[in-house]
């Protein structure tokens, strides 16, 4: 039997299509083969931001969440493409029938990747290994698209593990070797570990998730909040969290804390607009868009403070959340005040029937 304090034997693989909107605009057009190719923008290459690009686009420095503009600059021959995603969430659901031959227990994250626990697999073939295997056939097969996989134990390795050999690559981390795995692993391979908060730990020397199980649960919460309790469980290879088929996005939402108080309003801004792209990129990856935007404010006296603004469309322009953060700032009267952690979030989605026509026809007009 387990014992509380170690990881629970399951059998996780987390799915990952490769560059999915690039990939299925190039499948669908044999003439885009070979070619730097990116769904987002605007239908004429001028404003709006990168949704997805392929790996070609991706050697010239293109990612998504990128504007359209900087993308055009580090790759001049780069295609921008219209998206489609009445068809992406159609082929979404191929791909959602695939994995379901083998498990019910499903758990989509976005249109592209998924979590299935196939630790009592449907057709009884024991090894998720070969299960990865056969789905990544299935739909090579069937969809004549690539994907990658990561199986494990646990939900945080199969999803690293997952990123590792893309693009067509198949990562598995056995049960006695992920606390190795962990260890071994970089600070910003950590999921919720951004640009900031990986600079902060690496100042205070963890570079590794090595380094990071050098430290004491308590000092972890300290240094980074209630993220300490995540990061002292992970870096021993523990997450009991369950697969869990149909759940219901309630709200999409991106947070840091500080390593040093915030003092400045134009800091604080700074900070709302890298927080607004990551919500942004996961909007856009999920297809949710709401109506109500959330800025959340931790001082340094640990007081917090929410502030909202809804409106009667869609919040569905990168610009337009920044604008509004900055105004729910603003509004805040924030006056010599120490500012340890800042929020964004987004809620109140409209109808997913709603969604793709709502922003093909608002997001890119």
């Amino acid at each position: 039997m387990n014992s509380p304090e170690q990881p629970l034997q399951r059998k996780i693989i987390h799915i990952d299509m490769d560059s999915f909107y690039a990939s299925v605009e190039q499948r669908d057009d044999p003439t885009l083969e070979g070619k730097a190719v990116a769904v987002g923008g605007s239908p004429d290459g001028r404003g709006g931001v990168v949704a997805t690009a392929n790996y070609e686009a991706r050697r010239f420095g293109v990612h998504s969440a990128m504007s359209s503009k900087k993308a055009q600059r580090l790759c001049p021959h780069l295609i921008f493409l219209y998206p489609r995603f009445a068809v992406y969430k159609e082929i979404s659901k191929q791909i959602r029938e695939i994995f379901s031959r083998y498990t019910d227990l499903i758990e989509p994250l976005s249109l592209d990747e998924a979590y299935l626990d196939v630790t009592e697999d449907k057709l009884g073939i024991g090894s998720a290994i070969d299960i990865a295997k056969e789905i990544k056939a299935a739909i090579k097969a069937e969809l004549n698209l690539t994907a990658s996989a990561g199986v494990s134990i646990n939900k945080f390795v199969a999803k690293v593990a997952s990123n590792m050999n893309k693009p067509d690559g198949l990562t598995f981390i056995g049960p006695s070797k992920v606390e190795r795995f962990i260890a071994a692993l970089p600070v910003e391979k950590f999921h919720g570990v951004g640009k900031v908060t990986a600079e902060k730990m690496k100042i205070r020397g963890l570079h590794k998730g090595s380094d990071l199980k050098k430290l004491t649960e308590a000092e972890l919460v300290f240094l980074f909040g209630k993220s300490g309790h995540f990061f002292y469980r992970i870096v021993r290879g523990i997450d009991h969290r369950k697969v869990e088929p149909n759940q219901e996005t309630k709200s999409i939402g991106a947070e840091d804390t500080f390593s040093y108080d915030l003092t400045e309003l134009e800091q604080m801004n700074q900070e709302l607009e890298r927080l607004a792209g990551i919500v942004y990129k996961r909007m856009s990856l999920y297809q949710l868009f709401g109506r109500t935007l959330t800025i959340k404010i931790k001082f340094s006296d640990f007081r917090q403070m929410t502030r909202s603004k809804s409106f009667p469309v869609p919040i569905t322009d990168l610009e337009m959340m920044i604008g509004i953060a900055r105004s729910l700032l603003d509004g805040a009267h924030l006056e010599e005040v120490e500012v340890r952690l800042l929020g964004v979030s987004i809620s109140n989605f409209i109808h997913p029937k709603e969604q793709g026509e709502w922003y093909q026809s608002r997001l890119f007009p």
